[in-house]
């Protein structure tokens, strides 16, 4: 049997102070970081996990159909 899997969002922005933060907007508080963006999906995995198992721990359900987009916009401003 295939394990449950859920698609998310994950958005990464750079740190101040260096390497990459990775939030999970349809999993409120889900957050972590990494020094690379490579290590900080990673992170954002295992965020993923551990919070998904921590529902189910409580009886709460996981999400089953997320629908958040984020999307990246450039807009020109004048000069």
């Amino acid at each position: 049997m295939k394990p449950k899997g859920i698609r998310v969002t994950v958005v990464f922005e750079k740190a101040e102070e260096g390497g990459f933060i990775a939030r999970v907007p349809a999993l409120p508080g889900c957050m972590t970081q990494g020094e690379t963006l490579e290590e900080a999906e990673e992170m954002a995995r295992d965020a993923i996990r551990a919070y998904c198992a921590s529902l189910l721990k409580h009886g709460e359900p996981v999400p089953s159909d997320v629908k958040e987009v984020v999307e990246s916009v450039s807009v020109a401003l004048p000069a």
